[in-house]
């Protein structure tokens, strides 16, 4: 999913208390929270001047006490990489995630250093070279206040990263985790504190996610539901974090009672 054509005007009037100290790459993105300019043009300009094509951010939060997490999503990748993204359920294998989620330092990545480790694997990237223009790049999780997860995915369609390329990159860590938190703190003020709905609220379930709420429906725990389809316990969590958010729910015996009534699922023996 993408904000294509939208301002942060148009969500709430972003306030930065001190922009003195960001590098000047993040202009575009301080001046767009000013101005109300748009965030998507802010985005590519900035992403462009670090070196990538595109950018991925994603976030799962509790909104309100006693919720369960919901997703947030930001890409300005092209759509219909977005959409397979989702569609086809590439987070179980996407190995910017696998490499991110146990560490907050970045991780450098290209197709040659994670091909072959799995088909499913090398379809995700024929894919995301294909229709992403995603071969290599550089992701890293925020540490965030509120306990949120948060990714942040650079990325480039160059296919091998050269050794002056890496020097490249290493040096530019600071901007990128720069752009990371002021994106990040932009994001989250302007969309989740405002109280705004995920840009996949009303989205249909995929597959893969009525297979998983399918098997809550029968009793299976999350470790169980992991288990069966062979993915780890945190990719079943987040599915059931994006069922959530899609069917605008707070938990999922909220979830299964609504994909029920909608008929999104049958749960009959």
């Amino acid at each position: 999913m993408s904000l294509d054509h939208v301002h942060l005007v148009d969500i709430t009037a972003a306030r930065i208390a001190d922009t003195s100290a960001a590098p000047a790459v993040i202009a575009p993105l301080v001046e767009a929270a000013k101005h109300g300019g748009d965030l998507v043009n802010a985005v590519t300009t900035i992403v462009r001047a670090l070196g990538f094509d595109n950018f991925a951010y994603g976030m799962s939060t509790v909104f309100r006490p006693g919720d369960d997490s919901i997703v947030h999503t930001f890409t300005t990748a092209p759509q219909k990489w977005a959409l397979m993204y989702h569609e086809q359920a590439y987070i179980e294998v996407d190995p910017r995630i696998e490499h991110a989620v146990g560490t907050t330092l970045p991780y450098i990545w290209e197709q040659s250093t994670e091909r072959g480790r799995s088909a499913r694997i090398d379809e995700f990237l024929d894919n995301a070279a294909r229709y992403g223009d995603i071969c290599s790049g550089v992701s890293f999780l925020l540490p965030d206040s509120n306990r949120a997860s948060v990714i942040l995915c650079l990325n480039s369609s160059q296919t091998h990263v050269t050794s002056e390329r890496r020097q490249m990159l290493v040096e530019n860590f600071g901007a990128m985790f720069a752009f990371g938190y002021y994106f990040h703190e932009l994001f989250m003020r302007n969309v989740i504190d405002a109280g705004l709905p995920s840009l996949l609220e009303g989205a249909p379930l995929t597959a893969r996610e009525r297979e998983c709420l399918t098997h809550a429906a029968n009793g299976l725990t999350t470790e169980e539901i992991a288990e069966r389809l062979k993915i780890k316990p945190r990719t079943a969590q987040f599915h059931f974090d994006s069922i959530r958010t899609k069917l605008a729910v707070a938990t999922r015996h909220e979830a299964i009672a609504r994909a029920v009534h909608q008929r999104l699922i049958d749960i009959s023996p």
